[in-house]
């Protein structure tokens, strides 16, 4: 199991971990995306969607639809859940999530409300908010993710 704690000083940042993390991806992903209201959740999503569909304009929080569907540039569906506002984890099946951990690349969230159906693999990003506003993250990779995020550790995402 690999730890890794990056500053994330600006949304330019956060913009470039995702991209980062885009790099990387491959059918069958799963990144559980945790952390309180308005921490970059969202944001950290989009940096990784727009890497994938550079000609989207528009890349809205799935928190009303609750999944938004892309693609990574090779056609793999990368799909974005939001399950704030889910009362059961069972409800996650209807929008496709177990189709999505298999088939494609799944951006997911408030994981924790659908914890049941989370696969291990699953990569793990806590974000939180700092005293001065800025973030923190707190990135947790099982064997699955450990060769493709090596060199993350020293990724300086305070510059361009």
């Amino acid at each position: 199991m690999a730890k890794f704690t990056l500053p994330l000083p600006d949304p330019a940042a956060t913009a470039r971990l995702g991209h980062f993390l885009a790099k990387h991806l491959r059918t069958g992903d799963v990144i559980a995306l945790n952390g309180p209201l308005g921490a970059g959740k969202s944001e950290l999503a989009r940096a990784i969607i727009a890497f994938h569909n550079p000609d989207e304009l528009d890349i809205p929080s799935p928190t009303f639809t609750l999944v938004q569907t892309y693609a990574l540039a090779d056609g793999t569906p990368l799909l974005h859940f939001d399950m704030y506002r889910l009362d059961d984890p069972s409800d996650a099946i209807e929008l496709g999530v177990e189709d999505a951990f298999y088939d494609g690349v799944a951006l997911v969230e408030w994981p924790e409300k659908i914890a049941p159906f989370m696969p291990p693999t699953a990569l793990s990003c806590m974000i939180t908010i700092n005293a001065d506003t800025s973030r923190t993250i707190a990135i947790t990779a099982n064997a699955h993710w450990a060769e493709r995020l090596a060199g993350l550790e020293s990724l300086d995402l305070s510059t361009a």
